[in-house]
């Protein structure tokens, strides 16, 4: 954590100057926080619930002002009334945990924000890229105390964890998306083999080999069953796919994402409640909660609102960004198409993304379809007025996919 000194002044924290560390553990995270929101959609929900009563006494973290905007859900509740946004923060650090490879101090290196609408009829996942440079707001002390971390005109996203702890991130991600975030949670690494092997693996499709020296993947083309460490090459892979930055390594993780999401819809997994038990206790073991999440009423309502939810209303999408102007590596918010994603998300309204991100391929529905066929220029022009109930058309600025949608890795695209 950054030190405070006098009068709320920040000491720099030694360890920014090595942000671009990646963890498999901390990037395969993506895989934990997805099964957990998954085992929620499930709606098999009696062995989950008996696993949050075994574990009464698990870590919790105030919020501060932000949990005030949401009370803890009693006991027997049927639903979370109106539209529900949670922060997942999957965290890198080694205390407490299995793996020793003497790195020390703690990042949120994963940054997912959860938000179903207020219909219960949508539900989005928005990744943001840990190489994000942005404002961070004055954030509350250990104790609660209030602006006890003085705000600053730019850090590196996934260091706010660092500085004030989840909720520094929580603060720090609700200015940047205009967003209230009453729930948070942060997970730790030492679950993902676990959940990975309880799954049984995860069939992705690549259409390139990928070969990735830096986390020694080695990957032919064609579909391949992903489980355990390979899982977690997969998923922590950057130099193996797209540009080989960080927003290729999302974009990578949203094809493992999304097959992941249809395996479990069309299994059998969450209809056997041995397995939803299983999942849900590795989710439990390793998580801090927001104070208000931690009851059984709490997840008897998020199962409630998400259980029913379509499969092809189940988006994933990536924060939209550009290089940063000055510092190399890093990213600056694209703030025009961010404001009009959460302006998108805020109303409710159905959305359609319109572009995957770099090193992804799309399925064509149609096998036989040609992907080259001309469209005829003499074809006459559609004349239907717009349906106004249509599905808002969100920029290609704005990469990301449904998860009924089947895409493929196509590896590394640009060298």
């Amino acid at each position: 954590m950054a030190s405070h000194s006098g009068a709320g002044t920040i000491v720099s924290n030694p360890r920014h100057g090595r942000l671009r560390r990646s963890s498999a553990w901390g990037n395969a995270l993506r895989v934990l926080l997805t099964t957990v929101i998954v085992v929620a959609m499930s709606g098999v929900a009696t062995a989950a619930y008996s696993v949050w009563g075994l574990y009464n006494g698990m870590q919790t973290i105030d919020l501060g002002d932000a949990g005030d905007l949401a009370d803890a859900v009693g006991f027997g509740a049927d639903e979370i009334e109106g539209e529900l946004t949670v922060l997942l923060v999957g965290t890198d650090s080694r205390a407490g945990q299995s793996l020793d490879d003497g790195e020390t101090g703690e990042l949120n290196d994963v940054n997912l924000l959860l938000h179903v609408s207020a219909d219960h009829q949508r539900a989005t996942v928005v990744s943001l890229p840990r190489d994000l440079m942005v404002p961070v707001p004055s954030c509350p002390g250990p104790n609660g105390e209030p602006e006890y971390y003085s705000a600053m005109s730019e850090q590196q996203l996934n260091s706010t964890l660092s500085i004030g702890g989840l909720p520094c991130v929580v603060a720090t991600v609700s200015e940047l998306t205009g967003m209230d975030i009453p729930y948070a949670a942060m997970i730790t690494f030492d679950g993902v083999i676990r959940m990975s092997n309880a799954l049984g693996g995860v069939d992705v499709c690549l259409t390139e080999p990928i070969v990735d020296e830096y986390t020694d993947l080695n990957l032919p083309a064609g579909v391949n069953n992903l489980v355990g460490l390979e899982a977690l090459q997969f998923l922590r892979t950057r130099h193996g796919v797209g540009d080989g930055g960080d927003t290729s390594r999302i974009s990578n993780q949203q094809v493992f994402m999304s097959a992941l999401v249809r395996q479990l819809k069309s299994s059998s997994t969450l209809s056997d409640p041995i397995k939803v038990y299983g999942l849900a206790k590795v989710g439990v073991e390793n998580m801090t909660l927001s104070s208000n999440m931690a009851t059984t009423g709490f997840m008897q309502a998020v199962a409630s609102i998400v259980r029913d939810i379509d499969i092809d209303s189940i988006n994933f999408v990536q924060y939209p960004s550009n290089a940063h102007p000055y510092a190399p590596g890093r990213l600056t918010p694209n703030l025009a198409a961010a404001q009009t994603l959460f302006d998108v998300l805020k109303s409710g309204q159905a959305f359609d993304v319109t572009a995957v991100g770099e090193g992804v391929a799309e399925v064509p529905e149609d096998p036989a379809a040609d992907p080259n066929a001309v469209q005829d220029p003499n074809a006459p022009a559609e004349t239907e007025p717009a349906d106004p109930n249509a599905p808002v058309k969100l920029p290609p600025a704005i990469t990301g996919q449904r998860a009924d949608n089947e895409t493929c890795s196509q590896g590394r695209t640009v060298l």
